[in-house]
């Protein structure tokens, strides 16, 4: 099932499938690890979910809510 990372729940994994957007909120997603092919796990969300906590490639990094809007994912079940 696909859907964004914006939409995950706590403890949710999940694989990067695509990263819309352009220029550079693009690039700096992709600075940051968050690459398809990825594997990403929902830690935290604050109360009104914005920003979110997510494992990616060993380390924790926090993205708001309009970059997470931008990850596809494809949930691992």
């Amino acid at each position: 099932m696909q859907k964004k990372l914006e939409d995950f729940i706590i403890g949710e994994t999940g694989q990067i499938l695509k990263v819309e957007g352009e220029g550079r909120i693009r690039r700096r997603l992709f600075d940051m690890g968050v690459t398809p092919g990825a594997m990403v796990t929902m830690k935290k969300k604050a109360p009104l979910g914005d920003p979110i906590e997510v494992t990616i490639r060993g380390y924790e990094l926090s993205l708001r809510k309009d970059e997470a809007n931008l990850v596809l994912m494809e949930v691992e079940k």
